[in-house]
């Protein structure tokens, strides 16, 4: 084996990891422009999908987030006006987050942004190329 064996594998690391960032910089500045952060996105989505108010402490868990930061979260969240606290009828102890009309529409604004980055995306991918990259994820789970 000599040195460039060696080698290899780290820049093929190096590349998908630089590769995930910039998509990642792609997708913040996308959702900059709803005035979302991609973790307020998540919420805001997390809740379209279930359909009803959410305890912070399941938001935390679907969103495999740490309590104490989906409350820091979802304060922000309120504070934005998207989203707003209320009780569960069924426990006094517990607090949900429901999205509101401003949130709904904020998070649509966004999930419609992030559709055009994905096709954007796609559009530079080849069929070839995405099989593989799908091959690769396969592979490293």
């Amino acid at each position: 084996m000599n040195d460039s064996d060696t080698t290899q594998p780290a820049r093929h690391i190096d590349t998908i990891l630089q590769t995930a960032h910039a998509l990642e910089a792609r997708l913040e500045a996308v959702l900059d422009e709803a005035g979302l952060s991609g973790a307020k996105f998540s919420v805001l989505s997390e809740l379209v999908r279930s359909g009803e108010a959410l305890p912070l402490g399941e938001l935390a868990s679907r969103l495999a987030c740490v309590r104490s930061n989906m409350t820091q979260l979802v304060d922000r969240l309120e504070s934005d006006g998207l989203v707003r606290r209320v009780a569960c009828p069924t426990d006094r102890r517990s607090i949900k987050a429901e999205i509101t009309e401003e949130g709904i529409k904020r998070q649509a604004d966004g999930a419609r942004r992030v559709e055009e980055l994905d096709r954007e995306v796609a559009a530079l991918v080849s069929d070839k190329d995405a099989a593989a990259l799908q091959g690769m994820m396969v592979a490293l789970k």
